[in-house]
């Protein structure tokens, strides 16, 4: 569905992302894990057009993407829950909605799509006219989610989404990634914690920007230097 071939990035002389390559199956979840600085969301902003590569090709649904514009890339169906949730504070519930599903024109189209948001997150449907920056940790990460939603992804990209939230509150996002799973939405996510590598099925490890392991979920999971180094474990 997606593949990255030896893409490189740098931001200024320094090189983010050195010769990275990687796919996703149609369908597949995957993970990339790897510590502060070692090019993760630069991978991620890299397949969203938010960063262009120095060299490389990005190609998904067999479409090379890496030339094209960041609401291009959204319209053909990849989709970001960014890291650090960026909802809009001053706007609404709703409004956050509506802003995912930009791409629209139709409008009944976005109360379609966003009655399909209500059904998957009930408390976003009793909080839809209170603003964003008053909602939890956890519910601002639940807003982001359902705003990357309205767009009707085909491949959703997930950038830390288990930051700053308690253990309470990671169990809950475990099952909201393993709903959207089953509605069919390809998951590509971006982690520094060990649950990641228990509701996937590959993993990646990057390391200074270059991939140094890519296994089964499970064979990573087993490695002493990736849970002691990556996993905090």
């Amino acid at each position: 569905m997606l593949r990255l071939s030896n893409i490189t990035c740098y931001y200024g002389k320094v090189a983010a992302l050195r010769d990275l390559s990687l796919y996703i199956n149609q369908n597949e979840t995957i993970c990339l894990i790897g510590a502060n600085g070692a090019g993760k969301t630069t991978a991620l902003n890299t397949i969203c057009g938010l960063v262009k590569p120095a060299s490389g090709e990005i190609s998904f649904l067999g479409e090379r993407i890496d030339h094209l514009h960041p609401h291009q890339i959204v319209r053909l169906g990849i989709s970001q829950v960014p890291e650090g949730r960026k909802i809009f504070p001053d706007m609404t519930v709703l409004e956050n909605l509506k802003v995912g599903a930009y791409i629209y024109h139709n409008k009944s189209k976005v109360r379609e799509n966003t009655e399909k948001i209500f059904d998957y997150f009930p408390l976003l449907k009793e909080r839809r006219d209170q603003l964003g920056g008053t909602l939890s940790g956890g519910e601002q990460q639940m807003l982001a989610i359902g705003r990357a939603l309205m767009s009707d992804p085909k491949l959703l990209l997930l950038d830390e989404p288990s930051l700053g939230l308690s253990p309470v509150l990671i169990q809950g996002l475990i099952k909201i990634i393993v709903d959207i799973q089953k509605i069919g939405v390809t998951l590509f996510l971006v982690e520094q914690k060990s649950f990641a590598l228990r509701i996937v099925g590959r993993g990646y490890v990057l390391e200074n920007g270059a991939i140094s392991f890519h296994e089964k979920a499970e064979n990573l999971v087993s490695r002493v230097e990736v849970r002691k180094a990556y996993l905090g474990v």
